[in-house]
C-alpha cells in the first residue's frame, strides 16, 4: 500500500475515535502524533496551543482560514469553534506557499465538522473578488469572529488578504497572522514586514514560542 494512502486511512480511522469530549490540549497532542501525520499543521505546537486557548472561551461562530495546507490547523479550529459554527477555508490550487491539496482530500477535511458545524472548502484565489463573493454566500450574517491569514506570504499578498477580509471581522473579533517571524531560509516570506507595519496601530498580541526560530502568530483586535 502506498505510504500516502496508508497515512490517509490511518488518519481517517483515528479521527473516528475522537469525539467532542476530547480536550483541546489532547486534540493538539493527537494532531502532532504519528497517526495524524497526514494532517500535521505547519505550526509551532506551543504557539497553536496558546492561540486555541485564546479562542476557546469565545466559541467563535464564524471562522475563515486563508491557506488550508495539510488541514491540521483547520481541524484544531473546529475543536474550539461553537457547536453550530460556520468554518471556511480558502486555498489556491497550485499555490506557492503549501497550497493546492488534491480534491481527494476533501472528504477528510469536511469530516472535521462536528455537531451542527458547517465547513466549506473554497479552492480559489483569495485575492479575487469572486472568492469574496462566494464566502459571503455562506456567512449568513456577513461577519467573522476569527480570521486566520496563512496563505500568500508575500507582502502584497498578506496586505491584500488583510484588506479584503479583515473588514468582515466583527468589532472585538480577532485577526491572526501566521509566520510573523522572519525566516532567513525563506526569502519569499514577507509576513514579518507587514506585521511590523500594522501591529502598532491596532491592539495586538504576539504568540512566539521561540524568537530565535521561525513561525510566530500575530493577533490584532478588530
Amino acid at each position: 500500500m502506498p505510504e500516502r494512502l496508508s497515512a490517509f486511512l490511518q488518519c481517517m480511522a483515528a479521527m473516528r475515535r475522537i469525539d467532542g469530549s476530547v480536550s483541546t490540549a489532547r486534540a493538539v497532542e493527537w494532531v502532532y502524533s504519528i497517526q495524524a501525520r497526514f494532517i500535521r499543521p505547519t505550526q509551532n505546537r506551543d504557539e497553536i496551543l496558546e492561540l486555541l486557548g485564546i479562542l476557546e472561551p469565545l466559541r467563535p461562530r464564524t471562522i475563515l482560514e486563508i491557506g488550508t495546507a495539510s488541514g491540521g490547523t483547520l481541524f484544531l479550529l473546529s475543536r474550539v469553534a461553537a457547536p453550530d459554527a460556520v468554518l471556511v477555508s480558502i486555498d489556491l490550487p497550485g499555490g506557492e506557499f503549501g497550497g493546492g491539496y488534491g480534491r481527494w482530500r476533501t472528504p477528510l477535511y469536511r469530516s472535521f465538522a462536528r455537531g451542527d458545524q458547517r465547513l466549506f472548502l473554497i479552492r480559489a484565489d483569495s485575492h479575487h473578488v469572486k472568492t469574496l463573493q462566494r464566502l459571503q454566500t455562506v456567512i449568513s450574517h456577513g461577519e467573522l469572529d476569527f480570521l486566520f491569514i496563512d496563505g500568500d506570504h508575500t507582502y502584497e499578498g498578506v496586505r491584500h488578504d488583510f484588506e479584503m477580509y479583515g473588514r468582515l471581522v466583527r468589532a472585538g473579533g480577532w485577526i491572526g497572522f501566521h509566520d510573523i517571524l522572519p525566516d532567513p531560509s525563506d526569502t519569499m516570506n514577507e509576513v514579518h514586514r507587514f506585521w511590523r507595519r500594522i501591529k502598532d496601530v491596532h491592539p495586538h498580541r504576539e504568540i512566539i514560542g521561540n524568537r530565535s526560530g521561525k513561525y510566530g502568530i500575530g493577533l490584532i483586535r478588530a
